[in-house]
């Protein structure tokens, strides 16, 4: 029998931690991720799958509010202090692809590992640890007055290459690899990196593009970047790698201001639109909930990332601030690749819609990042940083 001293105990720790955590990121996530199950149910009838995809999607919102509460609890400087090891770890969770990992076979893809009908992804769970290891850099080196030099520059982006690569080789997952430039880019320019130095990575970016073009991407990766830019070129026809956003766009434009009615999109309920319960999910919202359901979205996003902002910039903490930046800046940037490639203006690179999109591994991630902004804004700043 329980202790009725137990019971109390418990009610006292649920008070503390709606008083103290973050709680308005915590609905914003279930709120999203809710509106995406939804949407998912009605695009997936097509593929009489029994509901399986539902039941994952749900088990990993599970999965992801309980590694919110825990990560609430967690202290970010304890864990930024073991960055050696979350780069150990990061590199080897992705090897494993090398001997389990499972994929599109048609574009030569591995970046799953399969148990049954469960998908881990490996490559998306190891964007929160890549952004504490590049925050914690960062820091590191400000404080020693030396975030501007070469050196410690080469550092950082040694750091980023090995992980960049070990995705491109292993994997071939081109969409997931690019997000973690994007979070560096935005990581580097909060931290104070000088616009000069931008300057000149952009020059040695644009003088290696062709060596990188031609030795790192397939022609199939190749095509998909480009086919948006010059579809003349690439997709003449309109029938290969151009077929999937034209439907998608088709799609968004036929549900017009308020949609065609969950469950009733022509395009979506036939499954004309490839992965739409994935990576095309926008597409779906557009012809069933029409515009206003777009917007919808549109705006749980950016208010979830407005609110990492706030919390990163109240933290008065050099390293919680630059870690919830990175987190903004993983939504930012999955959301405009997702949001262009369902809309035609930017390439098809297999990237999901946070919250959203069916994914367990990108449903986890993304609670336990929130996770990691509420244990920010829970603790005061640490005593090392009181006098920067």
């Amino acid at each position: 029998m329980i202790h009725m001293t137990t019971v109390v105990e418990f009610f006292r720790a649920a008070l503390r931690f709606f008083r103290d955590a973050d709680v308005f990121l915590l609905v914003l996530g279930l709120v999203s991720s809710i509106f995406g199950t939804v949407m998912i149910s009605s695009v997936i009838r097509y593929l009489d799958t029994e509901g399986g995809e539902i039941s994952v999607q749900i088990g990993a919102i599970v999965i992801g509010v309980i590694l919110f509460v825990l990560f609430s609890y967690i202290d970010i400087d304890i864990i930024a202090d073991k960055s050696r090891l979350l780069f150990l770890f990061s590199l080897l969770f992705i090897c494993t692809l090398l001997l389990w990992g499972t994929g599109e076979k048609e574009v030569g893809q591995r970046a799953w590992l399969r148990f049954g009908t469960i998908g881990v992804q490996p490559a998306e769970i190891t964007k929160v640890p890549f952004i504490i290891i590049i925050a914690r850099m960062i820091v590191s080196f400000k404080e020693r007055k030396a975030l501007n030099s070469f050196i410690s520059l080469m550092q950082i982006l040694i750091v980023f290459a090995v992980i960049f690569g070990i995705i491109l080789l292993v994997s071939q997952d081109v969409g997931t690899a690019l997000i973690y430039f994007g979070i560096l880019a935005i990581m580097m320019f909060a931290g104070g990196i000088q616009l000069r130095w931008f300057a000149l990575g952009a020059a040695v970016l644009t003088a290696l593009t062709p060596l990188i073009w031609d030795n790192l991407f397939s022609q199939r990766h190749r095509d998909l970047i480009m086919a948006p830019f010059v579809p003349e070129v690439v997709d003449p026809t309109r029938t290969g790698v151009l077929w999937q956003p034209d439907q998608s766009v088709e799609a968004i434009a036929t549900g017009g201001f308020t949609g065609q009615g969950l469950g009733n999109g022509r395009l979506t309920q036939t499954g004309v639109i490839h992965a739409q319960h994935t990576d095309f999910i926008f597409s779906a919202v557009g012809e069933e909930l029409g515009f206003i359901g777009c917007m919808v979205i549109v705006l749980l996003l950016v208010t979830i990332i407005i609110r990492c902002f706030y919390v990163g910039i109240k933290s008065n903490n050099p390293l919680g601030m630059l870690v919830c930046i990175g987190i903004a800046g993983k939504f930012i940037v999955q959301m405009i690749e997702n949001i262009g490639m369902a809309l035609g203006y930017l390439p098809v690179i297999g990237i999901t819609l946070p919250f959203f999109s069916y994914g367990g591994s990108s449903i986890v991630t993304c609670f336990a990042a929130l996770g990691i902004v509420s244990g920010i804004k829970m603790r005061p700043k640490p005593m090392r940083f009181r006098n920067l």
